[in-house]
C-alpha cells in the first residue's frame, strides 16, 4: 500500500480497497487492509483455504476496469489443488495470484476466517465463526551449535513472527512429543493454539508433523435435569458433525432439582455420587457421538457446557446446599473456563471447557445460553422467552431492559407422574384432536403419519404400538378435554352425564377418560386421570405466574411476542398452550419455537469466543426477580390453576377457541366435588 500509481486493488464484499505494487500476493493485500481471508498455512501454498474470486470488465461503481491480465498468470500450485480438490472455476489462490494491474477481488464466504455459520430460523441471528482454539502452519529454524536455544523456543518465535501470536505457553502434554514430531515434518508443524481469554494465557495444545490437513472439533453440551444433549461441531467449519443426547443419570437420585439437592444434604457423599454419576454420562455421551460420526476424541479440543445452576454445582463437584435454601446463594455466578481433564473428561488431554455465567440462583447458564440465542436485550419488542423444562426459565425484555425469572414446573410436562406420561419415543402419543360433540379422540402417535382414525394407521405402529402420552400430548389432550367440556375451568373432570360420554368413567372418588383402550388386544390402557390434570394445573400455574410476574414489574398486561425455548418447547402447540393457561394471551403468529436455544447458545459460545465476552457482560446486566419472596406470585399461581385462568380473560384466545361454561363441582354427589378438589 504505497504510492497512488499503484495497482488499486478493491476487495468485495467489505469494499476496503488500497494501492499496492506489482507483485503483491492477494493474501498479503488482504492482510493489510484486514479483510477477513483466511489461511491456514501462512501462504505457503499448502492450505488452499485462501481462495478468491477475481472479476473481470468495467466496474463503474468502482471507478475501474479490471483487465484479463491483471493478476499473474494461473501456476503449478494453483493446478495442483485443482485437480486434487475441488476449486469453483475462475478461482483463484490468495497467495499465489500477485498483482499485475488494478483488480476487484471478492472472498467468498467459505474463505472468510470469520464466516458466517447460517441458522435455519429465519428470525435468528447467525453465527460469526471465530473459535477460541485455531489451527497455524508454521516452518521452524533447526537447531545449530550458534543458536542453543529449545525446539519450544524455536516454534514459539516462529508462531509469533509468521502469525504475530502474542508470547505462547505450552500444554506439558505437547512437550514429550515435540521434538519427535519437529524432526519427523521436517521442522514443519501444523500446531492447534488455544488463543486464551479472560482465564487462560494463549497456548499450544497439540502439535503434528507436517502440514495437518484435517480438522479440530468442540463439542457444545445442554446439561439438562432430565436429559443431556451434544453438539460435535468443526472448529474449522462451523458445522454440526454430529448430535446426540443421553437421559441424565442423576434422575435416580431424583427426577427435580430440589431432591436432588435434598439428597445431598440426607447423603452423606451423595454430592460427590452424582457429580460421578453426571461426568460419568457425559463421557459415555462423548464416546457415543464419537463412535457415531468417527470422529477421534483426541481431536475434540474445545467445549462448552450450559446447564441451570443445581446441575452446575454437581458437574464441576460443588455441593448445592446453599442453593437450597434462601438466599439460593451461587459459589460463582461468573464464567467458568478449566481443563477439561480438571473434570475427568476423555477427551484431548489440554483441552478447555468453558461455562456460561449463572444469571442467579435459580437461573443458570443454560438461560445465558438462551439470551445469547435469542437476544431479548436486541429485541425493539417486549417479547417473552420461556425455556420450558422441568425447571422454566422465563425473560422478559427488551433492548431497554430484561427481567429473569425460575419457576419449578416439576417434571410434568415430559410425562412424568402422569398415570400414562412417558418420555417422547416411538408408541407416545404427541397430538390429540377431540370431537367436541361426539367427545371421540383421535390421535398421532411419534413414529407415525397417519392420525389413528386413518386407514393404516394400525399397521404404521405395529412395531411401537401405542405405549403412552408424551409431554406434548399431555398438554394437547388437557386442552381438547377442556375445549370438548369434558373438563371444566377448575380442572374437574366430568361423569358421564355431565359430559355426554361414556369415555368418562368413575375412577376411585373421581372420573378419568379413557383415550385408548388396549386391553384387548393386550395393549395398554391410557387414560387421563383427575390427578393427571391437577400435575399438569400445578405445572402449567407455575409458570404463568413467572411470566405474569414478570409482566407486573414492566407493568404491562400484554407482550408482543413469545418464544418457547427448549427441546420440548418445539413441540408445543400455541393454541394448545393458551387454552391450558401456560402462557399470557397472544396472537398465535407472535407465538414461536426457538428449539433448543440453550443449545445454540452453547455452539455460539463455541463457535464464536466473542460471544462469550458479550454474555458476560449481557447477564451482568439482567435483574433477577425471586419468585419465593414476590406476594403476587401465590395469587397469580392460585388464578393460573383455572384452565385458563379464573381472573385473566384471554381476549386473544377466546377470537379463536370458544371454551365452555361448564362446572362438574355438583358438591352433593357422592363423588364429592369438594372433596375430589381438595384430593386433587
Amino acid at each position: 500500500m504505497t504510492k497512488s500509481n499503484d495497482p488499486l486493488v478493491i476487495f468485495t464484499p467489505s469494499g476496503k480497497r488500497g494501492n499496492f505494487p506489482v507483485g503483491t500476493p492477494i493474501l498479503t493485500a488482504a492482510r493489510k487492509l484486514g479483510v477477513d481471508l483466511d489461511s491456514v498455512c501462512g501462504g505457503r501454498g499448502i492450505c488452499s483455504k485462501c481462495q478468491v474470486q477475481p472479476s473481470y470488465g468495467e466496474f463503474a461503481k468502482h471507478g475501474v476496469t479490471v483487465a484479463a491480465d491483471a493478476l499473474s498468470e494461473w501456476n503449478a500450485v494453483e493446478e495442483r489443488y485443482k485437480s486434487k480438490r475441488h476449486m469453483l472455476d475462475g478461482r483463484r489462490l490468495g497467495c499465489q495470484a500477485k498483482v499485475q494491474g488494478n483488480v476487484v477481488i471478492d472472498v467468498p464466504p467459505e474463505s472468510q476466517v470469520h464466516k458466517q455459520v447460517v441458522r435455519k430460523r429465519a428470525e435468528a441471528r447467525d453465527i460469526t465463526l471465530n473459535p477460541s482454539t485455531k489451527l497455524f502452519y508454521v516452518e521452524v529454524q533447526e537447531p545449530d551449535m550458534h543458536d542453543p536455544s529449545g525446539d519450544l523456543e524455536r516454534l514459539v518465535a516462529a508462531l509469533r513472527k509468521d502469525w504475530e501470536l502474542p508470547e505462547l505457553e505450552v500444554d506439558f502434554s505437547v512437550l514429550a512429543t515435540l521434538q519427535s514430531r519437529l524432526r519427523k515434518g521436517g521442522w514443519k508443524v501444523t500446531c492447534a493454539v488455544h488463543l486464551g481469554d479472560d482465564y487462560v494465557s494463549p497456548r499450544i495444545i497439540h502439535v503434528w508433523s507436517g502440514y495437518y490437513e484435517g480438522s479440530i472439533y468442540g463439542m457444545a453440551v445442554d446439561l439438562g435435569s432430565t436429559t443431556i444433549a451434544a453438539h460435535l461441531c468443526d472448529l474449522r467449519t462451523g458445522e454440526v458433525v454430529a448430535s446426540s443426547g443421553i437421559m441424565n443419570p442423576q434422575i435416580r437420585f431424583g427426577e427435580d432439582l430440589m431432591s436432588r439437592v435434598s439428597y445431598s444434604m440426607m447423603n452423606e457423599g451423595g454430592a460427590d455420587e452424582m457429580t460421578v454419576a453426571v461426568r460419568t454420562g457425559i463421557n459415555d455421551l462423548f464416546s457415543e457421538i464419537s463412535e457415531i460420526s468417527g470422529i477421534d476424541l483426541n481431536l475434540i479440543m474445545d467445549v462448552v457446557l450450559v446447564c441451570n445452576p443445581v446441575m452446575h454445582h454437581l458437574f464441576l463437584g460443588i455441593d448445592p446446599f446453599e442453593l437450597g435454601q434462601a438466599p439460593f446463594a451461587l459459589a460463582t455466578s461468573d464464567a467458568v473456563s478449566t481443563r477439561t481433564k480438571n473434570l475427568g473428561m476423555n477427551i484431548h488431554p489440554a483441552s478447555r471447557i468453558y461455562l456460561l455465567p449463572c444469571i442467579a440462583g435459580h437461573v443458570g447458564a443454560d438461560a445465558a445460553a438462551v439470551t445469547l440465542s435469542e437476544a431479548p436485550d436486541k429485541s425493539e419488542d417486549l417479547v417473552l422467552l420461556v425455556d420450558v423444562g422441568t425447571n422454566a426459565e422465563i425473560q422478559l425484555g427488551n433492548k431497554d431492559k430484561v427481567l429473569a425469572c425460575s419457576s419449578p414446573t416439576g417434571p410434568a410436562f415430559e410425562g412424568a407422574q402422569i398415570s400414562s406420561g412417558q418420555r417422547a419415543a416411538p408408541g407416545a402419543i404427541e397430538h390429540v384432536e377431540i370431537d367436541p360433540v361426539t367427545k371421540e379422540p383421535r390421535f398421532l402417535v411419534i413414529g407415525s403419519d397417519l392420525w389413528s382414525d386413518e386407514d393404516g394407521f394400525a399397521e404404521s405402529i405395529a412395531s411401537s404400538g401405542i405405549t403412552g402420552i408424551c409431554g406434548s400430548g399431555i398438554i394437547e389432550m388437557v386442552a381438547e378435554m377442556r375445549i370438548a367440556g369434558i373438563v371444566d375451568g377448575p380442572g374437574l373432570i366430568g361423569s358421564p352425564e355431565q359430559t355426554g360420554t361414556t369415555r368418562c368413567f368413575l375412577d376411585g372418588r373421581t372420573h378419568s377418560y379413557m383415550v385408548f383402550d388396549g386391553s384387548a388386544d393386550s395393549g395398554p390402557v391410557i387414560t387421563v386421570t383427575n390427578r393427571d390434570i391437577r400435575e399438569i394445573q400445578m405445572a402449567k400455574a407455575a409458570l404463568y405466574s413467572g411470566a405474569r410476574l414478570l409482566m407486573d414489574k414492566f407493568e404491562v398486561d400484554t407482550v408482543d411476542r413469545i418464544v418457547l425455548a427448549g427441546a420440548f418447547g418445539a413441540h408445543i402447540s400455541p393454541k394448545h398452550a393458551m387454552v391450558l393457561g401456560m402462557i399470557p394471551d397472544c396472537a398465535l403468529d407472535k407465538v414461536t419455537s426457538a428449539g433448543n436455544a440453550a443449545g445454540t447458545g452453547a455452539r455460539i459460545a463455541l463457535l464464536n469466543t466473542e460471544a462469550r465476552a458479550e454474555i458476560e457482560e449481557t447477564v451482568r446486566n439482567i435483574h433477577k426477580i425471586e419468585t419465593a419472596i414476590e406476594p403476587r406470585f401465590q395469587e397469580h399461581f392460585v388464578n393460573a390453576s383455572a384452565i385458563p385462568n379464573s381472573v385473566e380473560k384471554f381476549p386473544i384466545l377466546a377470537t379463536i377457541v370458544t371454551l365452555p361454561d361448564v362446572n362438574f363441582n355438583t358438591g352433593g354427589d357422592k363423588e364429592g366435588g369438594r372433596r375430589r378438589r381438595r384430593r386433587g
